[in-house]
């Protein structure tokens, strides 16, 4: 089976009550640990790539590692652009074969958004890719994304009509109260996602998919194993998983993780060294933090996202 485009699958996500995984990935042992619960349990699955990622991993290495996952799982697989910047990085993974793309023009005008959102798509659409674009902005940080708390907004339901139809894409991104990052809610505050918000973008978008980012929980096992071995990572707490399984019953397709997995990877590496410091075989550290991610996932699809079995 190839790399598939996200447009049956959000169709039957958002007639079906329940979202796809959108997970980051970086190196071998993530995507392995992504798959290998995918397949498991039977989840159609998209592996995104951020602009840090291609840099880091090497845009043909992490192609060609999604596509082996894609020949070793048959899964129905979406290889998707997370935060495309501007027209070119888009442009460029679409000729790399990416079957999604998201321009994040969030922090512009909201005319400018439309006019970067609508050039992307024309471009996207001429060569069967889908879009992802924003409205309203995130606070927190993931990679070359970084918005303060001040400069964060909801997104506002009564722009979201003329966006969609302006622009032509094929999901939205809104900001309803997650962040990027690890560090969202300090303990003791009761994070509570705008339904209200959503409720009213799904009224003027019948039918129409919607995004959540900044969907991690941060589980505090693996913060709590973290500095227990070493690290330094303050409290925080993320988004309750009740929550996104609210959204993915409603109209939410898609939901992003990624803190959530480099939390369990961290976590697992620095467990393994405190309890073998003699150890200097790579295998030997990245094999469990594969399996620690693949059960987090596998977590993810069957109590949060509600996916499992739906990938044929």
């Amino acid at each position: 089976m190839p790399l598939v485009t996200s447009k049956e699958m959000f169709e039957k996500a958002y007639h079906g009550g329940y979202a796809i995984g959108a997970f980051n990935v970086n190196n071998m042992e993530i995507i392995q640990g992504i798959t290998e619960a995918a397949a498991d349990l039977k989840a159609p699955l998209i592996l995104q790539v951020s602009k840090g990622a291609r840099a880091y991993a090497n845009r043909t290495y992490l192609k060609k590692l999604v596509e082996a996952a894609v020949i070793e799982t048959g899964l129905p697989i979406v290889l998707h652009l997370d935060h495309g910047d501007s027209f070119e990085t888009c442009k460029s993974c679409i000729e790399d074969g990416f079957t999604s793309v998201m321009i994040d023009a969030s922090s512009k005008p909201f005319a400018e958004n439309i006019e970067i959102t609508r050039k992307v798509v024309e471009y996207a659409h001429d060569h069967g890719v889908v879009v992802e674009a924003e409205l309203g902005t995130l606070a927190g940080i993931e990679d070359e994304v970084k918005v303060s708390a001040e400069d964060s907004s909801y997104t506002h339901p009564e722009e979201v009509e003329e966006f969609v139809s302006k622009t032509g894409c094929d999901s939205l991104a809104i900001a309803i109260g997650t962040s990027h990052g690890a560090y969202k809610f300090k303990p003791g505050t009761k994070p509570q996602l705008r339904f209200d918000v959503l409720e009213e973008v799904s009224k003027r978008l019948p039918g129409f998919p919607i995004v959540l980012h900044g969907s991690s929980s941060v589980p505090q096992e693996f913060v709590e194993k973290i500095n227990k071995y070493g690290g330094n990572m303050p409290g925080a707490i993320g988004v309750p998983e009740d929550q996104l399984r609210k959204a993915a019953s409603m109209s939410v397709c898609k939901i992003n993780i990624d803190s959530d997995l480099r939390l369990a990877m961290t976590a697992t590496i620095r467990e393994h060294f405190a309890l073998h410091p003699a150890d200097f075989d790579p295998r030997q550290y990245l094999k469990p933090a594969r399996q620690a991610i693949k059960e987090m996932v596998a977590h993810k699809i069957v109590d949060v996202l509600g996916c499992d079995g739906k990938a044929f």
